[in-house]
């Protein structure tokens, strides 16, 4: 019920239409951004070992993982080119971060709207045990072609113990219709350490 409550609050306040979004089956798929599963492109770079590959996604799309100085970039395009082109491509985050490799891919009649990837966010305040950075563990939300490609919505994984229904509700209610450069990237559930850590 609490779903319901959810996707309708969210849908009114992106000026969705809640019956139009639940009348649209929905479904879920997965990729691998793992290494071993993609394409490296070139070889990593001798000041910080940074790397460059490219993943195999949905409907023709393709992954663009690159690192530089340990920070994580995620884009999607129809080839590397495009996906080097798009905001998301530039989104980094202010800590050193990472993404898990498995990708969800939000599919409505068979043409994939969205990603959710796990990210983990080195926190410079608490240390482990072998003196190095502790990270904390947020769910992103890019919305995909058509339009521009960029994160709509970040959720704290430790906040919230249904983190990845609220990151599906956040994809399929507003990634669609979300401008990037426009519209504000959301916190979605209770706001947590990764809340600021995102920032630049």
């Amino acid at each position: 019920m609490k779903y319901i409550i959810f996707a309708t609050a969210i849908a009114a306040l992106f000026g969705t239409d809640p019956a139009r979004v639940a009348a649209q089956p929905v479904i879920s798929s997965y990729t691998s951004s793992a290494p071993k599963d993609c394409r490296m492109i070139g070889k990593p770079s001798e000041l910080d070992g940074g790397t460059t590959r490219i993943c195999p996604g949905k409907s023709g799309l393709v992954l663009l993982v690159s690192e530089d100085d340990l920070r994580e970039v995620v884009s999607v395009g129809r080839n590397r080119q495009a996906a080097a082109k798009e905001p998301a491509a530039q989104a980094w985050f202010g800590p050193f971060s990472s993404t898990a490799h498995t990708v969800e891919w939000r599919i409505a009649d068979g043409r994939p709207f969205a990603i959710i990837q796990r990210w983990l966010i080195a926190d410079n305040s608490e240390q482990d045990k072998d003196g190095r950075p502790s990270t904390k563990a947020m769910l992103a939300v890019t919305r995909l072609p058509p339009g521009q490609v960029c994160h709509v919505a970040f959720v704290d994984v430790a906040a919230n113990p249904d983190a990845n229904e609220l990151a599906r509700q956040a994809a399929d209610n507003f990634a669609r219709a979300f401008k990037c450069g426009k519209d504000e990237v959301r916190t979605i559930g209770q706001s947590g350490r990764t809340t600021s850590l995102t920032k630049r």
